[in-house]
């Protein structure tokens, strides 16, 4: 993506959030205030997707590493990381299920470390349960000594 278009990502997100807390930030100075609010920013997870992954302008790929970056603390992020490193396809699972949550409005602020150790735990607890086994006779059943008698 050029810096062109991240800019236009930028001036649309903030032109999102600027709607969403009722049309500016107000002109306050309150030093305090601003930190809590950039603390909430921080943790809220957005019900809606950016208006780029609406109109489909982006590669789905590109599209579902900017739903994760929006959903993701950097510290879940970078475990995230390291569990794709290590299975693949166990990162894929948990991230599809992060998205399905997003999408859903289930996510009220952004996930944490913690958070995703539990999702994750989830997922691996709900593969345990569905193992196959298979129980092999044992014994002596082979058919071909059924000929060697006659």
């Amino acid at each position: 993506m050029s810096d062109a278009d991240l800019d236009e990502i930028r001036k649309a997100r903030l032109a999102q959030l600027q709607q969403q807390q009722g049309g500016g930030t107000g002109g306050g100075s309150g030093t305090s205030g601003e930190g809590s609010q950039e603390e909430q920013r921080k943790h809220r997870a957005p019900n809606t997707l950016p208006r780029l992954l609406l109109t489909g302008t982006l590669t789905p790929a590109e599209a579902r590493q900017a739903i994760l970056n929006q959903i993701l603390l950097p510290e879940a992020a970078d475990r995230l990381g390291r569990i794709r490193l290590v299975k693949e396809s166990r990162a894929t699972d948990v991230e599809n299920r992060l998205i399905m949550l997003a999408r859903s409005g289930q996510l009220r602020q952004k996930v944490t470390e913690e958070q995703l150790k539990e999702l994750l735990n989830a997922i691996v607890d709900n593969k345990e349960t569905e193992k196959i086994i298979v129980s092999r006779r044992k014994g002596n059943w082979d058919d071909d000594e059924d000929l060697l008698d006659v």
